[in-house]
């Protein structure tokens, strides 16, 4: 694991990991449907965050009810033997009315019964609004961190939109993202540094980045909040 500087040793570092890459070859929008399990591809990711985390000194593992995130953290908890995996719904995808629709070739956008749930972006109007979303992922992650010693460790397994969501309400930034704005690729590391019950400071690091179908602009960011 590449080393993080802290911004103070008495932080808690709570690293939220996105999990792998799922095997989806019909382009279903799937959101929190069951059995929708990770590629080859995508358990070569959750191998790598495996050997990303293997002599990380973690005092707690925590997850998302849903299948890939719980494939995802399965080689991590096997470097750390000694750790239970908590299950946590706080961490599952983001809720969307429109899962089980196939997303390819701007299919959702083409469907005349789905103008409805694109009326208020901002909130989103479609699914789970982001002020509750950042609501339970910060809960949970500020609770890990008080769990856990004075400049211990934790990773949770999570989706992309909730990470991604978290990250901006600890950064004071506007909630409303879409997909293609999000710093949160497959198998990537978005480490929250919590003391005293306040986000100080978010780190981003992408272990799987040689894995992606495509390379993104930014692999790794690090800085504290003003």
């Amino acid at each position: 694991m590449t080393a993080i500087t802290r911004v103070t040793d008495l932080s808690a570092l709570v690293h939220v990991c996105r999990h792998g890459e799922v095997y989806n070859p019909d382009g279903i929008l799937y959101g929190r449907l069951p059995d929708f399990h990770l590629s080859a591809n995508g358990r070569a990711m959750a191998d790598r965050l495996g050997e990303y985390f293997a002599d990380a000194t973690l005092s707690m593992l925590r997850v998302s009810p849903l299948e890939r995130a719980l494939e995802t953290i399965a080689p991590i908890a096997a470097k750390h033997p000694a750790l239970a995996i908590n299950i946590d719904s706080r961490l599952i995808e983001a809720g969307s009315y429109q899962q089980g629709q196939v997303v390819a070739s701007r299919k959702l956008l083409r469907n005349p019964r789905n103008w409805w749930f694109y009326r208020n972006p901002w909130r989103p109007s479609w699914g789970e609004p982001y002020v509750e979303m950042a609501r339970r992922m910060l809960s949970v992650i500020k609770q890990t961190a008080a769990a856990i010693d004075s400049g211990g460790e934790a990773v949770l397994v999570s989706h992309q939109s909730p990470i991604y969501t978290a990250r901006l309400a600890a950064e004071h930034k506007s909630l409303p993202n879409l997909d293609f704005q999000r710093q949160c690729t497959l198998g990537s590391v978005t480490t929250f540094e919590v003391m005293d019950a306040q986000v100080i400071a978010v780190h981003y690091a992408e272990p799987a980045r040689d894995l992606l179908r495509s390379n993104p602009k930014t692999a790794l960011s690090s800085g504290a909040l003003k």
